[in-house]
């Protein structure tokens, strides 16, 4: 075993004072001996989703104690993305994430901690912990703390989704205030992030996929009791990893990436792991792009039948086997790279290979041979209105290309006000821009508009092109992830009302269909519609922030 970073902090005759501090929370000369690692817990009490983790945490520590090490306990923030949704909050979602890293290095490196779990739950937990696990690359493991169980509404399963396309069948006069009210009450009974296949239990199979969490740990909900069991085992597990130096960049190679894209495109999941894993590819030191997903995906087609475009929740996978069903299967295919390195000690291959189903007859995931999908579920869209790509899920509509014309806000809120007051029809292509990374700031995602949209009766009918985000739980015609965004200028920016859109979701184009000198006239005479943030972190994120190509990371240099 290499020399413990701790021993920087807390071991010889100069550190007698650190030593002091320590023992007044009851530590002994025998704890301060052994490895010092890190329990970070994304806490708070905003919502359901990370409202459980502490407990989890506990059982962590307990399983560091068992194999000899000494845990220490911190938590780091959490934005609640479905409470956020629709509101000015939501520009601080994706900030989280950078701030969530930042507070696992701060914590880890002032302390000096030789290792450290990362326990998480709503949608940007995952990617923030990864994110430091890459980055600070010492002796690490992951672990999803879990869904809630999906909600009964009149005897029919419901998630969080189906609550927002509530509002917009409400705005349409085709459910009462009292069904509606009847939805809220039930959709989440219990702890846990949102049930169906969004960003939160996307990014968990993601985990399992890279390689930085137990194999099977992601599926089971947090009320489950085998999620403590998991909780132990991951603390156990750190101390191997300590002991034997694997540190995340020994896992988080070029291959691992692939297997984590194939999983993302078979799931048919949410749009937002594009933006996550070139993130945490970059924390890696290596470079994805978003061609590598489009390549991906024309060859691994989705077979995952979940919510928001499918029927079943993360709760109903964890029944058949969990997210080791969904890679045997691939991995049977040849769509896995089976020599990629995984946290256990052992490949993805070796990993799966004592994986038995249990055989039992299923919807959940279908055979590669028999697909929901022909192709994988995001498909990245470029063209004259997104240069540098756009992201989309190809999935989650029957229509695969439509022409429109342009129905512009610069604002979520101008979007959805239009929207509620029925004042976007058929035909429609909306454009809301200035929702970016830089412009938004905090590049929003948008689910109280598509959902609205959708719950209208117009998700087959109206298509919507952003610089802003989506929400898993998002389907129907949307693109986001629009670059160059509108804040720099980008196409999008230069869009009136009335042009002529087009998506072609099979050719992988978004275009606008006006005059390149008309365009370039437009150019010259554009002023930028972003609003200056006020001081403070919004400010800070707008002036660093990177392009959604390029992850939507932290670079000194934009400033």
């Amino acid at each position: 075993m290499p020399e413990r970073r701790s021993a920087e902090v807390y071991a010889g005759p100069e550190r007698a004072p650190n030593r002091a501090f320590m023992k007044s929370m009851g530590l002994t000369d025998s704890d301060l001996e052994n490895a010092i690692v890190g329990v970070a817990a994304a806490w708070n009490e905003a919502g359901p989703c990370n409202i459980h983790v502490l407990t989890l945490g506990e059982k962590a520590k307990e399983g560091i104690i068992s194999a000899g090490g000494t845990p220490r306990m911190f938590t780091t923030p959490v934005v609640i993305d479905g409470i956020a949704m629709g509101t000015s909050g939501m520009r601080y979602s994706l900030i989280s994430r950078e701030i969530i890293a930042n507070t696992v290095e701060l914590t880890v490196n002032a302390h000096g901690y030789d290792g450290f779990v990362g326990l998480s739950g709503c949608d940007k937990t995952n990617p923030g912990m990864m994110m430091a696990m890459a980055r600070l690359n010492i002796p690490s493991i992951a672990m999803y703390c879990g869904t809630t169980l999906p909600g009964s509404y009149h005897g029919k399963p419901v998630a969080i989704g189906d609550v927002y396309e509530a509002v917009g069948k409400y705005s349409s006069g085709n459910l009462s205030a009292g069904e509606l009210k009847v939805m809220e009450n039930c959709a989440i009974p219990t702890a846990g992030a949102c049930a169906g296949l969004y960003t939160a239990n996307t990014m968990a199979m993601i985990m399992e996929a890279l390689g930085l969490a137990l194999p099977g740990s992601s599926s089971p909900p947090a009320v489950d009791g085998s999620k403590t069991n998991f909780a132990f085992e991951t603390g156990r597990r750190l101390m191997e990893l300590v002991e034997t130096d694997l540190k995340p960049r020994d896992i988080l190679s070029h291959e691992s990436f692939e297997n984590a894209i194939a999983v993302l495109m078979a799931s048919g999941g949410s749009t937002n792991p594009v933006l996550h894993l070139i993130a945490i590819a970059s924390e890696a030191g290596l470079k994805l792009d978003l061609d590598e997903f489009d390549r991906i995906g024309a060859r691994v087609p989705e077979i995952v039948n979940m919510k928001p475009s499918g029927e079943y929740v993360m709760a109903d996978l964890d029944r058949i086997g969990g997210v080791p069903v969904l890679m045997k299967k691939l991995l049977d295919a040849g769509m896995l790279k089976k020599n990629a390195m995984t946290v256990t000690g052992k490949t993805i291959g070796e990993n799966l290979s004592s994986f038995v189903p249990d055989g039992a007859s299923q919807d959940i995931v279908h055979e590669v041979s028999h697909p929901i999908y022909r192709r994988g579920g995001i498909r990245i869209l470029r063209g004259s209105l997104a240069p540098d790509g756009s992201v989309i899920k190809a999935s989650a509509s029957r229509v695969e290309k439509i022409t429109g014309r342009a129905k512009v806000f610069d604002s979520e809120e101008s979007a959805f006000e239009a929207v509620m007051k029925k004042n976007v029809r058929e035909g429609d292509i909306v454009v809301i821009r200035y929702e970016g990374p830089r412009g938004g700031p905090g590049m929003r995602e948008m689910l109280a508009v598509t959902a609205a949209i959708v719950g209208q009766g117009l998700g087959e009918k109206v298509g919507l092109v952003t610089d802003g985000r989506f929400s898993g739980a998002t389907r129907g015609i949307m693109v986001g992830h629009v670059c160059p965004e509108a804040a720099v200028g980008g196409p999008i920016a230069l869009v009136n009302d009335g042009d002529s859109i087009t998506i072609n979701v099979v050719q992988g184009k978004l275009d606008i269909n006006v005059a390149e000198v008309e365009m370039s006239l437009r150019s010259k005479g554009w002023k930028s519609g972003a609003k200056a943030p006020a001081p403070g972190l919004l400010r800070q994120y707008a002036a660093l922030v990177s392009s959604a190509s390029e992850g939507a990371v932290l670079n000194p240099l934009n400033a």
